[in-house]
């Protein structure tokens, strides 16, 4: 249930506050990028110390649920002042106290966000390893949910807002209020709901303390290659749901009925290749998988260089393009919540000691500080000049390209590398 918070929350920050910022109220499109860079950064540090700390504590609530009632309200609180700076702030025209603003937010946003940690290290506490895919696509099925209100609210309610606040930046249009408001405080009971609701995760004694224990997470040279792998196409993935609204207002420039069709197309494609890739995955393997998303996503995401491309409307290539990444992410993001608790339970198979939380938080430092670095990279594509009389940067066509050659990277370097599927599962 609280994945359909964190969804709606987080796929708004990700999908709506590039463009709302730049757009709406004005922010040059690297500074905006900085800002959202600099809560990457906030969240690689504070997942993996909420989770390492989850993994040693005890108390009479259990090693997660503290955590967890004590971050969710604060990342329910920093969202709404995220959105609406015209709350607090008297002159939004003010460029240097809006950069500030927005740094600040976002950093406390995502640093709140790692309310997430010890609630996924419960996947390999509590659920077998055949039974996590099935886990995994009752957890997307509501974040899916939420990632489809949150498309049909960025597409739909967020394009009109930022029209208004591009008009009058001193005004605060009632239904992003509403927004922001509804949302965090559904965000905030979900949680508290689960924390509970759920049961405390089985009691283990440690074999080590908290730095020995963690001297063996860094040591599983598998898990390394598998966060590098996620690190690298981090560059790409992070770009891709970062610009995605952005190159639909910008180049597709689709009307509200188009955008309507649009998320819906994008709700429905999402849950079926959910379903796909799940059966998919469990007929023929995690990492065989992978590779297909991966080889899928770069022969695919070049479709952007269409945009430059007259046409009397491009809603055929809308459509297309947001089948095409549904399709792709919706692949993508079934994967983490297994991989990580996969491989904590071979681990302690091998050593005895369980490190759930360990697992699930170390990889936030080195993936985050990938996508803080691939958003700076779309803040520098998007600062390209407008070429052929378009209205609109070369940077918002070229992202496809770019991400494509990130993912024939990570493709490589998975298929070599990295090892998914380990042979106690087909035992279990």
């Amino acid at each position: 249930m609280p994945r359909l918070g964190t969804s709606i929350l987080l796929g708004i920050e990700n999908f709506a506050v590039f463009t709302l910022y730049v757009s709406g109220y004005g922010l040059g499109s690297f500074e905006t990028s900085v800002a959202l860079a600099a809560g990457y950064l906030s969240i690689a540090a504070s997942q993996f110390l909420f989770g390492w700390i989850s993994d040693h504590v005890s108390t009479r609530l259990g090693k997660r649920k503290p955590f967890i009632i004590a971050l969710a309200p604060l990342l329910g609180v920093s969202f709404v002042f995220l959105l609406l700076p015209g709350l607090v702030l008297p002159d939004l025209d003010d460029k240097a106290a809006l950069f500030y603003w927005m740094l600040g937010w976002d950093v406390v946003f995502r640093a709140s966000y790692a309310v997430t940690t010890p609630y996924q290290a419960w996947m390999a506490e509590q659920f077998e390893a055949g039974d996590r895919p099935k886990v995994s696509q009752l957890q997307n099925v509501f974040n899916y949910i939420g990632n489809g209100l949150m498309a049909i609210l960025s597409l739909v309610v967020f394009t009109q807002v930022t029209d208004k606040i591009e008009a009058d930046a001193s005004t605060i249009p009632p239904e992003l209020l509403c927004i922001a408001v509804v949302f965090s405080a559904l965000l905030v009971s979900l949680f508290y709901v689960a924390a509970l609701a759920l049961p405390v995760e089985p009691v283990r004694e440690a074999r080590s303390g908290p730095l020995q224990g963690l001297k063996g997470v860094v040591g599983n040279k598998n898990f390394l290659r598998v966060v590098l792998m996620q690190g690298v196409s981090g560059f790409g993935w992070s770009i891709t749901t970062t610009v995605m609204l952005t190159y639909a207002e910008e180049v597709l420039q689709l009307s509200t009925l188009e955008y309507v069709v649009v998320a819906a197309l994008l709700l429905l494609g999402i849950l079926v290749f959910l379903q796909l890739w799940r059966k998919h995955m469990e007929k023929r393997g995690k990492k065989p998988a992978l590779l297909k998303i991966f080889a899928i996503a770069a022969a695919f995401l070049p479709i952007t260089l269409l945009g430059l491309v007259p046409m009397e409307s491009k809603l055929l290539l809308g459509i297309v393009f947001i089948l095409g990444v549904s399709m792709v992410l919706g692949g993508w993001f079934l994967l983490p919540y297994i991989l990580y608790a996969d491989i904590a339970d071979d681990d302690d198979k091998r050593t005895g000691e369980l490190q759930a939380g360990a697992y699930v938080g170390f990889p936030s430092i080195f993936l985050n500080i990938c996508q803080a670095i691939g958003v700076l990279l779309l803040g520098t594509i998007t600062s390209l000049p407008a070429i052929g009389g378009a209205s609109y940067s070369l940077g918002y066509v070229l992202w496809g390209p770019v991400v494509s050659g990130i993912l024939v990277v990570s493709w490589w370097y998975t298929r070599r590398y990295v090892t998914l599927d380990f042979a106690w599962e087909s035992k279990v």
